[in-house]
């Protein structure tokens, strides 16, 4: 996803002028630093000190924080946000790859849902996937082909250069389309999800703070570039997908690379859906299937369950942006900071909770901006 997201980019900054410029940067620290303090709420200190990992999951985390409440009502509600957003992930997979095999082939007499169930016919070995091996392995191959889709983009802007001109970026912007801009830069990082089963899963977890720092400055020097050489070859002409710029002969050879990273992409957030409702269900451990039959029904099912919604709910972007606002910020800013002032408050300075206090009103914000506009869209689509 965070790829569409990087193609949206250009977009942003037309909308946002040389403050997109400043959000980009604040957007990578901000979503390193909330991936930093959630991987801390997995960790407590022994009697001797030493930091231990008493916590696996995002779930745990939220049990932890409300068990004098209700044992289990924070991992719940973690659970449902969780899903609720990887499902509405895998349902933008499918429709962008009917869009792009309907763009891809415009002289084939079919409609884009009929494109959306051959790319989900496409996807139907997902069911069989049982270790994040196979997923890591797909993943690496998505971001190869990320790279080609930049690299192809970028160099032509280079061809371009001699149009190039910073009169181009405004220095005022309206409210709203500033909101939009917000949405699609912050939600270019968010990983989080993620995060707990990628820490446990490295062979030095004592790395992962360092890896972060570098995979988030890298990411922020990457859609910086990127962002501001397309959006100052376009200028005012800059379209929500870039690649919609690009001559004819290179949008084809572009929209087919989409294509394949959005089926590439599709097996994480699946995988990932998956896995914890089969968790729920089984309350077994997240590696192992112990009923294949179970497994295989609840990959199965969650597969037919996105294509059903990619096909039949109307206006699906606006209910996207709708349910993006709200689980996106809750996962990325919201509930990061509370857990961490939870867990951590009397070991925090005061700066400490201070940031963490920071960007719980920041994510608010975001959050409640994001419904507004969603909202708005719905009531203007709906009459």
């Amino acid at each position: 996803l965070q790829g569409i997201f990087v193609l949206g980019l250009p977009y942003a900054l037309l909308h946002s002028g040389y403050s997109g410029l400043l959000l980009i940067v604040l957007a990578a620290a901000l979503c390193c630093y909330t991936g930093k303090i959630l991987i801390a709420c997995l960790y407590e200190e022994n009697e001797d000190g030493r930091l231990i990992r008493v916590r696996d999951t995002y779930e745990d985390i939220a049990n932890a924080c409300c068990k004098k409440l209700c044992p289990r009502l924070g991992g719940i509600v973690v659970n449902v946000t969780q899903v609720v957003e990887l499902i509405m992930t895998c349902i933008l997979y499918l429709v962008v790859s009917g869009n792009l095999l309907s763009h891809s082939f415009p002289y084939v007499q079919v409609t884009e849902k009929t494109w959306s169930v051959i790319a989900f016919v496409m996807l139907l070995p997902c069911v069989f996937i049982r270790t994040l091996k196979i997923v890591s392995k797909l993943s690496q191959l998505c971001s190869l082909v990320h790279f080609v889709i930049i690299l192809v983009v970028m160099t032509y802007c280079l061809t371009q250069i001699h149009q190039w001109s910073w009169a181009k970026f405004r220095l005022s912007t309206e409210f709203e389309d500033f909101l939009v801009s917000v949405g699609v830069i912050i939600f270019s990082y968010t990983s989080q999800i993620f995060l707990p089963t990628l820490e446990g899963n490295m062979k030095n977890p004592e790395e992962f703070r360092c890896m972060l720092n570098w995979t988030h400055f890298f990411a922020c020097v990457l859609k910086t570039t990127f962002a501001l050489t397309a959006f100052l070859t376009w200028g005012e002409e800059t379209k929500e997908v870039i690649t919609d710029n690009l001559p004819s002969f290179l949008e084809t050879l572009v929209n087919l690379c989409l294509l394949t990273k959005a089926l590439l992409s599709y097996p994480l957030p699946f995988f990932a859906a998956t896995e914890i409702v089969y968790s729920c269900i089984s309350k077994g451990n997240h590696s192992n299937y112990r009923s294949p039959l179970l497994a295989l029904s609840v990959r199965g099912s969650f597969l037919l369950l996105t294509l059903l919604m990619a096909m039949f709910i109307p206006h699906f972007a606006l209910l996207m942006g709708l349910s993006g606002s709200i689980t996106g910020a809750a996962m990325t800013f919201l509930l990061p900071s509370v857990f961490h002032l939870k867990l951590k408050w009397k070991k925090l300075s005061f700066l400490d909770k201070c940031a963490d206090i920071s960007v719980f009103i920041l994510g608010f914000l975001c959050s409640l901006a994001g419904i507004v506009c969603s909202i708005k869209g719905l009531l203007e689509v709906f009459g």
